[in-house]
């Protein structure tokens, strides 16, 4: 393929005291991948993103962004996040401003940007995922799926590389995740390269250009979804899989 290299994890771990979450890990992100993070609870998969955002700090290994290691000292690292921005599972608006509010500051305090600027991309990125109407209203009076999709918003609106999503549907009620996946459908299609960790199988097999498979703090298993759903190699992978297509 020769595409671009934008991420390189090599050689991760994280330990937490005595509790190794993250084990030798190796994962290359290319420009344009959609990269599903699929497995069991407490296989490190959200680590593992925290990890790639710097909001963990990796015990031993590398991450290499367009071939800087980003975990050397000295690296800005808010700077580095404006480029792989993050959306969660408990969306961390912030409650006392409103959706547009949300949409505009990290834009004015990280990238510097004027204000009129930050207003016309925030309101770009909220027309975008439905949101616009929605403007002056503060977290609490929207619903969880309307949070999202601003966070999403926020995010994109930060003009990143790379955008990482830490199980962005799992906090929301069901009726509700079909907006926020239908969003993130539409950024992928659009080529924005995403990290994604999800319990949403029938997505990572649908949208996902590559799925890794997590299972115990390590990569098990990875490939196209067309491998790993169709004929995944590994019994770990097999089994966990058996219980999406039975259900």
């Amino acid at each position: 393929m020769g595409a671009d290299k934008v991420i390189e994890v090599r050689h991760l771990s994280k330990a937490f005291g005595k509790h190794v979450v993250l084990k030798d890990i190796d994962f290359t992100v290319s420009s344009g991948d959609v990269t599903c993070i699929i497995g069991a609870s407490g296989s490190g998969k959200s680590t593992l993103l925290r990890c790639i955002n710097m909001l963990e700090t990796p015990t031993t290994g590398e991450i290499l962004f367009h071939e800087k290691n980003i975990t050397d000292r000295g690296v800005n690292v808010p700077q580095y996040r404006s480029k792989v921005g993050m959306v969660f599972q408990q969306f961390n608006l912030f409650n006392n401003m409103t959706v547009l509010e949300n949409c505009m500051v990290g834009q004015t305090k990280v990238l510097k940007k004027k204000k009129e600027e930050a207003h016309k991309s925030a309101m770009y990125y909220l027309e975008k995922v439905g949101m616009a109407p929605y403007i002056n209203a503060r977290p609490r009076q929207i619903s969880g799926g309307q949070k999202q999709r601003v966070a999403i918003a926020r995010a994109l609106a930060m003009e990143p590389e790379v955008l990482l999503f830490d199980e962005p549907t799992s906090a929301l009620d069901p009726q509700m995740v079909g907006e926020v996946l239908e969003v993130m459908r539409t950024l992928a299609k659009e080529g924005l390269t995403m990290i994604i960790v999800t319990h949403e199988m029938a997505f990572a097999r649908d949208v996902s250009s590559h799925v890794v498979f997590m299972a115990d703090g390590i990569i098990e298993e990875e490939g196209t979804p067309e491998q790993l759903f169709g004929s995944p190699k590994k019994a770990k992978t097999q089994e966990f899989l058996s219980r999406f297509r039975n259900g």
